[in-house]
């Protein structure tokens, strides 16, 4: 959820073209209304509870005098610090707004302590909220806006309805449910991003230098392989706070109280929230896109007010990148001034009432991946493409929601399985898992679209790095080479009647894009869209746990994020079973042992059933084409 500070504001990366969502709609609203702007460091906000939090204010000023007339607020809450955020607080200021810059409890000059999931940082946000709009400066309203972290602080403070909160525009931060996905993963855990976040974090906020020297002696990499970590026996015990950060989520796996606070569940609080207009911002290759859809929809179905969502081709590092991982989408997937004029257009409508355009937009912005020709291009990496659509409802109109059934003979099609009896069983080695190559993880793991072979940058990868379909403990279904384009947009559902050995077990799933091949990719480029992983032990409840039994053939639901991609003329598509995407999550050890705890692991023979009365099958949502 945390991230790193240089990640917030990238004018570096904007990329040659102006490639923003609506061209010809940025008019005199992007221009600058004042010559300069005036800064006040560490101005201290009071809180409920006697404590203060630390802002830097930006006011607007025109030929040396400060502009005092009452002005809209846009306040910003961080973990990070303030100054990674100074260019697009300028930009703000100098078009008529107040910003406010804060620091989250416990960081950076904000008394109290700083917790990950912190419950005081939704009332925090309320009264820095309300503080806000009542100062002289101020015209009785406040806007939110930030980027993961800060948006989950959007978020929980909106939760609380603060009379004077406007608006949000919540960008990669669409956590729903941190057990759904997020922190936990429908009982596994997101071990790689949870430990390099705490490892990387402490390193950085380390003041002591014996702490640094461990961390620094030490590589996170070789420690994913050490899991579960007994607590005061490995790195991160040198501060117990961060260790602890990471082991409560690692072995608190049933969904309770634990898991229904504020700033880690939203999807609890719906019925909560301030009735306000949102934009929700997600990347098809983001950690918390299912969030992003979630939060969209429910809040759509009970709000009055405009809810918006954007989805690009991008991963949890933002929105300024034309590609992602190894894949290229070109120009038009980045938008070159989110950070700045973007944000205009929404606040200057939704706070002033200004005409920017926003008015006019649909609810729901996509863009539809997969469009391109596949060739490398001069960053080597593959041309996939892709180009924007506008849609009015979510799932898009005129969706077809198609089962294609698992054969096999390994093929992939929309026939019934009509065999009395087919399987294919695989052993899963917990040693010897199936490594992550890109998806919806984070920047720590190598997020994004990569050809899902084996590489040295994604351990525990090993030579000759084959192709990950290659292995013995990976089944692949796919369709014959298409004869015509096939567009699916819309959540994906796989349905998986499988069995295992073992009291417990994982079952994962990806949808892949398979690339033929050619001149510049020989081997041709098996594609990530989309992927998701269960476990065995919670198949059916999210409470309480409930152990297989061994040979019996269970339904599994497999829920992928959402994707939206053009599987062109040529290609096929695969579906890849298996039992670990690791180090993303953290591997089954087959034992039953309680989670995080567990002090042995055992090799576990699984199961997938293709057969009539078992037909594990895909969900594919077929929309209108995109040509």
């Amino acid at each position: 959820m945390l991230r790193a500070t240089r990640l917030h504001v990238q004018f570096a990366l904007l990329v040659a073209s102006h490639a923003t969502l609506a061209p010809g709609v940025l008019d005199a609203q992007s221009a600058p209304r004042y010559d300069s702007v005036a800064i006040t460091r560490d101005v201290m906000i009071p809180v409920r509870d006697g404590l203060l939090m630390a802002a830097d204010l930006y006011r607007p000023v025109r030929s040396g005098v400060l502009d005092t007339a009452p002005l809209p607020v846009l306040l910003n809450r961080t973990p990070y610090e303030r100054e990674s955020l100074a260019g697009s607080a300028r930009y703000f200021a100098e078009r008529g707004y107040v910003v406010a810059v804060q620091s989250l409890r416990g960081r950076y000059n904000s008394q109290g302590v700083f917790l990950k999931v912190q419950p005081a940082d939704a009332t925090d946000g309320y009264d820095a909220i309300q503080w806000l709009a009542k100062q002289p400066y101020a015209n009785g309203k406040v806007g939110m806006w930030g980027q993961s972290f800060a948006a989950h602080s959007q978020a929980g403070a909106a939760q609380l309805k603060p009379p004077a909160l406007a608006t949000l525009v919540l960008n990669m931060g669409g956590l729903a449910n941190g057990w759904d996905h997020g922190v936990r993963y429908r009982g596994t855990y997101e071990m790689g991003r949870q430990i390099t976040w705490a490892w990387q974090q402490l390193l950085a906020d380390a003041k002591r230098p014996e702490v640094k020297a461990v961390l620094e002696r030490e590589k996170v990499e070789d420690w994913y392989a050490r899991q579960p970590m007994p607590r005061g026996l490995n790195p991160l015990s040198v501060e117990p706070t961060y260790e602890a950060w990471y082991l409560d989520f690692f072995e608190h796996a049933d969904y309770d109280d634990f898991w229904k606070d504020r700033m880690v569940n939203w999807s609890e609080h719906y019925d909560e929230t301030a009735d306000i207009p949102m934009l929700h911002v997600g990347g098809w290759y983001d950690i918390f896109l299912a969030g992003t859809f979630m939060n969209y929809s429910e809040l759509k179905k009970r709000n009055t007010t405009p809810q918006r969502i954007l989805v690009g081709p991008w991963t949890h590092s933002g929105n300024l990148r034309p590609y992602a991982g190894d894949v290229s989408f070109g120009p038009e997937g980045a938008i070159s001034d989110f950070q700045t004029a973007f944000h205009i257009r929404w606040f200057d409508h939704f706070m002033k009432g200004a005409a920017t355009g926003v008015e006019r937009e649909a609810p729901v912005r996509l863009f539809v991946m997969g469009t391109g020709d596949g060739h490398k291009d001069a960053d080597k990496r593959l041309f996939h493409g892709g180009m924007w659509r506008d849609y009015p409802s979510w799932p898009v109109p005129s969706t077809r929601f198609v089962s294609y059934y698992f054969h096999g003979d390994g093929t992939l099609s929309t026939s019934k399985p009509t065999e009395a009896r087919s399987a294919t069983t695989y052993t899963f080695d917990p040693a010897h898992p199936v490594p992550t190559i890109g998806g919806g993880s984070s920047a720590r793991l190598k997020d994004g679209a990569y050809d899902q072979r084996e590489d040295p940058r994604f351990p525990p990868s090993a030579a000759p790095w084959m192709p990950l379909r290659s292995r013995s403990d990976v089944v692949v279904f796919q369709t014959a080479p298409l004869s015509d384009d096939m567009t699916v947009i819309g959540p994906i559902s796989v349905t998986l009647h499988a069995s295992s050995d073992r009291t417990d077990t994982d079952f994962t799933a990806k949808l892949v894009d398979v690339y033929p091949p050619s001149v510049e990719w020989p081997g041709g480029f098996d594609l990530n869209i989309t992927d998701a992983i269960v476990r065995g032990r919670y198949r059916a409840t999210r409470d309480h746990q409930v152990l297989l039994k061994p040979g019996q053939v269970y339904e599994f639901t497999i829920a992928p994020f959402p994707t939206a991609n053009v599987f062109k003329k040529g290609h096929r598509i695969r579906v890849d079973i298996s039992s670990s995407n690791f180090p993303r999550f953290d591997v089954n050890p087959g034992t039953g042992e309680p989670l995080g705890k567990n002090r042995r692991m055992v090799t576990q023979d699984n199961t997938v059933y293709h057969s009539a009365r078992y037909p594990s099958h895909i969900v594919l949502p077929l929309a209108p084409a995109v040509r």
